[in-house]
């Protein structure tokens, strides 16, 4: 699949009925004749009796609409009638749509269906759009997200599914990497784990610990809890099973059997106000412990983007409180106060932090369908592990298009952006050596082709058919 830009002029307007000369506006014709899919075999939208667009009220073919740029556009031009509160545009694109992305089709018709169910999501808030579409939210938007917090992980159905992709897998390698080479020397090494994988890569950091030439580190673990204080919609999947003190026990008997000493600590605490409770708690073991001996390592693996950023408001800093700044910077002084030896950052490099839902729908639109196409190449149709893969995928666009506010967490932004962010909190790059690019290399060995690693300044990049997907960076107290 094609990757689209962002430049391209916008669309132009699709006129409902066809009005104004007959077509979409995309040189398609509203005539049926000779269209692959009739109109009358057209699936009537979700909670009505009838479709919002029959042969007596219009003529739209939907054959010449499976092209990806026109399902990108389609999608375009649902948000902006939704951003126009025109409930008859929204109703009738919708039922395009419908029609032209089946949720069990190609990887491209499976992106757009996950598109058009966060669009019926965010109509379902609009205005008239509400209550024009609220039987379409009932049938599919509120089935979905039924569907995708359904399932809650075991410990070991959660590592066998992380272990399907690289997509967290290549953050892991680099930064359990990362963080053997920062504790050289430490007896004691204490990792904060800022992330939405529940740990899911603390054992094989442990098998690399107990196996240091010179003995291992007392390893201590603090892990941030986003889910116990932040709402359910602000929580990204995946879920899990049993509480952290429970994970916390085993993780702890996992050590134990490998011969490294290990203290778990769980915070609570939430990206909406900066981590500010793990923070305080950070700080106060600083005042306890032997800084000496020990070397802190900061781990954010895919959850530093759900720090609200300048587009969410600011926050006044200094004594005066003359200062305005955001959360994300917020977040990162503070870590950076702390000294830690290391911080570790993994995130998806894409940026979704346009202030307009169109922008940030082509956005999302031009990265996530990675993702889908990837699926295709590890997971067969219909099994569980797919429903659960693409269930994720689906609440990230979900949260990007639906969500505004705090509940809107998915504010990713780019490697260079970060990169930026972290140079101005007062870090210094820090460069993977070999080794631990050449265990990213083995580690995507056990992948389909189509992934691959690059390296790009400092960072290490995951890609998928030659586009960026997931950056590692390493960084250092400057």
């Amino acid at each position: 699949m094609m990757q689209f830009t962002h430049t391209a002029p916008p669309p132009p307007p699709l006129h409902p009925n066809g009005a104004h000369g007959g077509s979409l506006g995309l040189g398609l014709f509203l005539d049926v004749v000779g269209a692959p899919r009739a109109a009358s075999s057209a699936r009537s939208w979700p909670g009505t009796t009838t479709s919002f667009l029959t042969p007596a009220s219009s003529k739209i073919s939907l054959g010449n609409l499976n092209s990806t740029s026109c399902m990108e556009q389609l999608l375009v031009h649902c948000a902006n009638a939704i951003e126009a509160n025109d409930a008859t545009l929204t109703q009738q694109i919708l039922w395009v749509l419908n029609n032209i992305a089946p949720p069990d089709g190609d990887s491209n018709q499976r992106l757009t269906a996950a598109f058009l169910c966060a669009l019926v999501a965010r109509a379902s808030r609009t205005g008239a759009c509400s209550k024009a579409v609220a039987a379409a939210v009932v049938a599919s938007a509120v089935e979905s997200a039924a569907a995708l917090h359904a399932h809650r992980f075991t410990a070991v159905e959660l590592a066998s599914f992380v272990d399907l992709t690289p997509w967290h897998r290549f953050g892991y390698t680099a930064a359990n990497a990362a963080i053997v080479d920062a504790a050289e020397g430490f007896p004691v090494l204490h990792v904060v784990e800022l992330g939405t994988t529940h740990c899911m890569q603390i054992p094989t950091l442990i098998d690399m610990l107990a196996t240091r030439a010179e003995g291992p580190p007392i390893l201590r673990l603090t892990v941030a809890d986003v889910a116990s204080a932040s709402t359910a919609a602000a929580t990204p999947p995946p879920a899990l099973d049993m509480s952290y003190d429970e994970l916390g026990a085993k993780l702890v008997n996992f050590a134990r059997s490998r011969n490294v000493s290990m203290d778990f600590r769980v915070v609570p605490t939430s990206p909406a106000d900066a981590f500010s409770s793990l923070v305080d708690q950070l700080r106060v073991q600083q005042l306890v412990s032997d800084g000496g001996a020990e070397a802190l390592v900061v781990n954010c693996h895919m959850l530093l983007h759900a720090v609200p950023d300048e587009t969410a408001g600011t926050v006044m800093l200094g004594a005066a409180q003359q200062q305005a700044v955001s959360l994300r910077t917020m977040v990162l002084k503070s870590l950076r106060a702390l000294e830690p030896n290391l911080v570790v950052v993994a995130e998806e490099d894409a940026d979704f932090t346009a202030g307009d839902v169109v922008g940030r729908l082509r956005a999302a639109f031009n990265f996530l369908w990675i993702p889908y196409d990837a699926v295709d190449t590890f997971l067969p149709k219909g099994s569980e592990q797919r429903r659960w893969y693409e269930a994720e995928v689906g609440w990230k666009v979900e949260n990007v298009l639906a969500q505004e506010g705090v509940e809107r967490v998915e504010r990713q932004e780019d490697r260079a952006r970060w990169g930026q962010r972290m140079r101005g909190a007062g870090f210094r790059a820090v460069a993977f050596g070999e080794e631990a690019a050449g265990e990213v290399k083995a580690m995507l060995n056990e992948h389909a082709a189509g992934w691959g690693m690059k390296r790009e300044d400092d960072d290490l990049v995951l890609t998928w058919k030659g586009h960026n997907v997931v950056f590692a960076s390493a960084w250092a107290p400057s």
